[in-house]
């Protein structure tokens, strides 16, 4: 069983592989006009440049500080949110239309509101990355703890589990794939954020470059600093999946 999951992922990490140099030797050689499709080689000569010489640092660095604090705040308040409605069914009633009506205003309207409140600093893009990561895993954690089986509640309060220690012992970890699936999400939601906000007003940041290099028709750093965050989002969405793997540890594989 353990020989067929790593053949399988063998096979399908190549079959990866295979379909991304096909897209990248595609897009290098298939001919598009280099002013508004730069060349693959000349992103990657781009980014290397950026980093060698050290200019991207501080950029990445302020974008990076912007996200994990948009990632940290939303995901606990969502988680406590999400848990707190979810158990009080009072609650969950009186504040479901609110939040209907918060999630569904469009986010972009809100950039320019946490500008004007917070100023060009960080805590505008903390803000507004906030907004996006905070529903995402609100729902899925409110979710997650509804479906939670009965009977375990049963039995853990006929045990004399208090409600902290049922929260602790049986809530969260029969929700922890709900919330997980809402953190691989929201992990890209949060540089989103602070791009977007950095975007529209800043000084500093990945989403400056990119506003910089837009406004003088620089297709080839717009592109790299798109490629540079996609790498980001992956590498801390793998580093999310090690620690999803690590605590569900106990669950049985799909098959």
């Amino acid at each position: 069983m353990a020989e067929k999951t790593v053949t399988a992922k063998g096979t399908v990490l190549a079959a990866q592989l295979a379909l991304g140099a096909v897209v990248v030797l595609g897009w290098e050689f298939g001919g598009a006009d280099e002013f508004f499709f730069s060349k693959p080689s000349d992103v990657a000569g781009r980014i290397v440049e950026w980093f060698t010489s050290g200019s991207i640092w501080a950029h990445l660095g302020i974008t990076l500080t912007e996200a994990a604090l948009a990632l940290v705040i939303g995901t606990a308040g969502g988680l406590v949110a999400g848990f707190a409605l979810a158990r009080f069914r009072f609650l969950g009633a009186v504040f479901d239309p609110f939040i209907k009506v918060l999630n569904a205003v469009p986010r972009v309207v809100l950039a320019p509101i946490f500008l004007l409140w917070f100023g060009l600093g960080v805590w505008s893009k903390v803000a507004f990355g906030v907004t996006l990561v905070f529903f995402l895993v609100f729902f899925n954690t409110y979710q997650g703890v509804r479906e939670v089986e009965q009977v375990l509640v049963d039995n853990a309060r006929m045990l004399g589990a208090t409600e902290s220690q049922l929260a602790w012992h049986v809530l969260l970890p029969s929700a922890l794939g709900w919330i997980f699936a809402s953190l691989h999400v929201s992990v890209g939601f949060a540089i989103v954020g602070a791009v977007v906000g950095e975007y529209l007003g800043s000084s500093a940041g990945i989403g400056y470059l990119i506003s910089q290099a837009e406004g003088t028709f620089d297709t080839t750093g717009v592109f790299a600093g798109m490629v540079v965050l996609a790498t980001v989002v992956l590498l801390v969405d793998f580093a999310v999946g090690l620690l999803e793997r690590n605590l569900l540890r106990w669950k049985p594989e799909a098959p």
